[in-house]
């Protein structure tokens, strides 16, 4: 989603002050209608995943981090739902330049939450691949010898 918000940001909304007043709002609706089932589910996932990981998903992972995930979902979708939907909305009425740059302005904030939150699951992906290190006071676990492929042995 950081990819595809960032495009928004800075080539989509500021575009929509060049589709014209005449048909916008047929113009809004579709936009709408088409960009729905393309977000809708990764942010879905993006949000059950979230939780998911906060909840005991990620074991070994810094309590901090996951509180921060979730934090930046709460202000991604918050900012969806009272900001730019709202927003949406108005402009499937009728255009409104001043909505078109209020859209754009507070977009900053998923914007932001995004990118945040794509450092974030580095960080997150960082702890879940790197091996602890071995308990105090007792020595590293040996590794198993590999199993040489048996040869010559029937089954029945």
């Amino acid at each position: 989603m950081t990819g595809l918000v960032w495009f928004v940001q800075i080539v989509h909304y500021p575009l929509l002050h060049r589709v014209g007043s005449s048909g916008f709002g047929s113009y809004e609706t579709e936009h709408t209608r088409r960009t729905s089932p393309i977000v809708a589910p990764v942010m879905l996932f993006e949000l059950g995943s979230g939780i998911w990981l906060a909840l005991g998903g990620a074991v070994g992972v810094s309590s901090s981090l996951l509180l921060a995930n979730v934090v930046l979902l709460a202000a991604i979708w918050g900012s969806t739902f009272v900001l730019q939907a709202p927003t949406h909305r108005k402009l499937a009425r009728r255009f409104s330049a001043a909505s078109v740059d209020h859209l754009i302005s507070t977009n900053w904030i998923r914007t932001a939450s995004w990118s945040l939150r794509a450092l974030l699951i580095v960080f997150i992906l960082q702890e879940l691949t790197i091996a602890p290190p071995p308990p105090t006071g007792e020595p590293p676990a040996q590794i198993a010898e590999p199993m040489l492929p048996v040869q010559g042995v029937l089954l029945k």
